[in-house]
């Protein structure tokens, strides 16, 4: 099969471990030899062994075969595990198709240079884009110094988030709240507002079959006291205070999604969008800060959208200079 196939394995493999790896990434290896899989492995939970770890131990000789990794094989010296790229020079295989080198400064290159050095031939940039889109995570927390932030809501047609009374069980059907549990199981941490706290003592866990113990850390906006068994954040720039989260997914409340638009520091949406009319209600956000139509324009991406049952899905990104 080809580079481009076998590193869509890779990062299927990671995917499954996203939400349990931070603040490590969530990386997927595969290797294969005389055209079949011989090791498979992802970054195991709490971020140790490393994928590249896990799938030599299961390939056992790798001589002459060919490592597909998702991000390069990091070089920097660890009291939990050695070295990926060290592991690779012993293991000597012929090949290494790395997806994205990594950002992070321990690393940045000198795993890949590693490899060279010792004679392994080493191709980068096979599913980059794919394999970024997986790890954005990661990536915005080396980069952006701040975990990538997910907001989620679910609005009626007319984009309103409950009743003027605040009755909002239930907008959306089982199938969109299905697929928010698996968003959850997704996130190294979810958070909602005070309000949303005071209103409904949410769990923010995640109740789909098998993936009970996936539930993220939960997470208070307020600038109150602090709420036992809740991470307390005062204000949505605090968030790059949160040096262990990779994914935080927001759910609560119009006041909660407005403070984190209005901050522009929501980097994707997830809107759930049930065919239903409320007319007067509560609005999904409020003032975010524009004062003209023409500032709302190309800010936002479409990236996916999809039915859910009765429901639709729109999957929004934010446009920034660097995407």
């Amino acid at each position: 099969m080809s580079d481009a196939v076998r590193m869509t394995e890779a990062i299927t493999l990671g995917e499954r471990a996203r939400g349990t790896t931070a603040p490590n990434p969530h990386v997927g290896c595969v290797i294969v030899r005389d055209g079949a899989v011989i090791g498979r492995g992802a970054t195991q939970s709490g971020g140790r062994p490393h994928a590249e770890a896990v799938a030599l131990e299961e390939a056992g000789n790798v001589e002459g075969a060919t490592v597909y990794v998702t991000l390069e094989p990091c070089a920097h010296e660890s009291a939990r595990g050695p070295a990926c790229a060290d592991l690779l020079v012993a293991a000597g295989p012929a090949r290494v198709v790395v997806a994205l080198e990594d950002p992070d400064p321990r690393t940045n290159g000198s795993g890949i240079a590693c490899l060279r050095a010792a004679g392994i031939t080493v191709d980068v940039g096979e599913g980059a884009e794919a394999a970024a889109r997986s790890l954005a995570g990661f990536l915005s927390r080396i980069r952006r110094g701040r975990p990538l932030v997910t907001l989620k809501l679910a609005m009626s047609i007319d984009g309103k988030i409950a009743l003027p009374s605040g009755e909002s069980k239930w907008i959306t059907g089982e199938d969109a709240r299905a697929h928010v549990h698996l968003e959850r199981a997704r996130a190294d941490m979810i958070l909602v507002g005070r309000g949303t706290y005071e209103a409904d003592r949410p769990r923010l866990d995640v109740r789909l079959p098998g993936l009970e113990d996936r539930s993220p850390r939960r997470a208070l906006l307020t600038r109150g006291e602090t709420v036992e068994g809740w991470a307390r954040i005062g204000a949505p720039e605090e968030v790059a205070g949160l040096h262990d989260v990779n994914d935080l997914l927001v759910e609560g409340g119009s006041a909660t999604a407005t403070a984190f638009l209005a901050a522009d520091l929501v980097d994707r949406m997830l809107i759930y969008r049930a065919p239903i009319l409320i007319g007067e209600g509560r609005s999904s956000v409020g003032y975010i800060g524009l004062n003209a139509i023409a500032d709302a324009h190309r800010r936002w991406r479409l990236a996916d959208t999809r039915a859910l049952g009765m429901d639709r899905l729109e999957v929004y990104e934010r446009v920034r200079e660097e995407s």
